[in-house]
């Protein structure tokens, strides 16, 4: 018993250590793409309000990094202390990946943003842009090795054993460029891209409703706004792509997705149900007849394995069909309200005091969606750490439930602490206007 509470503890620590992490990434690699718009802008027009501008979301942005590098190095920490299993087993293929994200993407950002931060009245305009791009890119890079390695884990390739049983990487390119990478990538890239617009959209509004009269906050908000309109659309069609390359490589996350208990042909889609794991039905269900079937595989006879396929290697339904519902949710959500801001801003019209708070209120509707995405990637590859290859229960180590209980609550508080304070730093920043981004 304790081995198997363990094991529950141990995964809900480390799902609570990524699923903070990420809400950092997921801001910086789009603002930090932000920033770059507002440091071209400057440099092609000399408008001391861009510079007030970048000067401002520059300090969301090194707030935003400095948050998501603690959480990242304690996340790591977790590899060897709750799961030693995962490092011996597939340290070859995953120890190279990580230090490729160390050596090439964290020493490039870590490099320029001090340049970014503090050289803008000590080197030359063009140096300056320039760390700007290269901060950037390296947000964006680092994202890539991430990816890699997740999307590896859930769709592994290029990789073989040994004559002694170890498990090594055959292939790079097919490692990290596997089958569910390009999907996962460029899903994950927008969803950082909405998130970033949104803050930038939320906050602007937040100051507006202390200065209405604030320009600059107006031209935020309006560049928020505009952002999203083109990411939303977007990242709905990948995600649609994305789900197809699921189906193919991944099938028993998608039976859990649409909580499929038996396969067969014209699968209808369940808009909201129950999941009923003990009688393996779901109860009080609001179906749209072969609605899964033509989703997802454009056919509306389409045949599509369901969890009885799968034994013990099916996923636990509940949480990942919910999750899911969530993430399309909040998806849509951004799509409607970002096309809505965008024709209510149009031509340079200010938006009312109603919209203002919409948006205010919206300002991380991004983490919503990206902590759903996330529970449905990695809870809906369980029972596999390693799909094929490493169950979850063979990774964790001999730490008992009783540390575990211990350093877990530890970290919801420290983490709620950190949150809340990040939160208010954040609204602090942007009530303060252009006064607050000179430096």
């Amino acid at each position: 018993m304790d081995a198997s509470n363990a094991l529950q503890l141990a995964r809900a620590q480390f799902g609570l250590n990524i699923g903070f992490h990420i809400l950092f990434p997921s801001i910086t690699i789009g603002l930090a793409w932000l920033l770059v718009y507002f440091r071209a802008r400057y440099a092609l027009s000399g408008d001391a309000a861009w510079l007030a501008t970048y000067k401002r979301w520059t300090k969301v942005f090194a707030l935003t990094f400095a948050m998501g590098v603690v959480t990242g190095i304690v996340m790591s920490f977790q590899f060897g202390t709750n799961w030693p299993g995962y490092m011996n087993n597939v340290g070859n293929v995953a120890g190279p990946l990580l230090a490729y994200e160390v050596l090439t993407a964290f020493f490039l950002e870590a490099t320029f943003l001090g340049v970014m931060l503090f050289g803008m009245n000590r080197v030359p305009g063009w140096v300056h842009m320039t760390s700007s791009v290269l901060v950037a890119f390296g947000t964006t890079l680092s994202a890539f090795w991430i990816l890699a390695l997740n999307s590896w884990m859930q769709t592994p390739a290029g990789w073989a054993w040994t004559p002694e049983g170890k498990l090594i990487a055959a292939d790079w390119l097919a490692v990290i460029f596997n089958p569910s990478f390009p999907y996962r990538f460029v899903h994950m890239t927008l969803a950082s891209g909405l998130t970033a617009s949104f803050v930038v959209a939320g906050l602007s509004a937040w100051r507006l409703l202390k200065a209405p009269a604030d320009g600059a906050a107006a031209r935020t908000l309006r560049t928020g706004i505009v952002i999203a309109a083109v990411l939303a659309p977007l990242q709905v069609a990948v995600g649609d792509a994305h789900g197809l390359n699921t189906l193919e490589y991944q099938p028993a996350k998608i039976a859990a997705i649409e909580a499929i208990w038996k396969g067969g042909r014209g699968i209808p889609l369940e808009l909201f149900a129950i999941p009923n794991p003990v009688t393996r039905h779901n109860d009080y269900a609001i179906s749209i007849p072969k609605g899964a079937s033509l989703i997802l595989t454009h056919n509306p006879n389409g045949g599509i394995e369901g969890l009885d396929a799968f034994g013990d290697d099916a996923p636990p339904v509940a949480p990942v069909f919910f999750a899911f519902r969530i993430m399309v949710a909040f998806g849509f959500a951004m799509v409607a309200l970002a096309w809505f801001g965008a024709w209510m801003t149009r031509r340079g019209a200010g938006a009312p005091r109603w919209l203002l708070w919409t948006f205010a209120g919206a300002t991380f509707i991004g983490w919503g969606a990206t902590l759903a995405g996330w529970i449905v990637t990695e809870i809906g590859r369980q029972p596999w750490l390693v799909s094929g290859l490493l169950l979850t229960e063979d990774a964790v180590g001999a730490i008992s439930g009783a540390e575990l209980g211990a350093s877990l609550t530890g970290y919801v508080i420290t983490y709620a602490l950190m949150l809340l304070a990040y939160i208010v730093v954040l609204t602090h920043l942007a009530a303060e206007g252009d006064a607050g981004g000179e430096s």
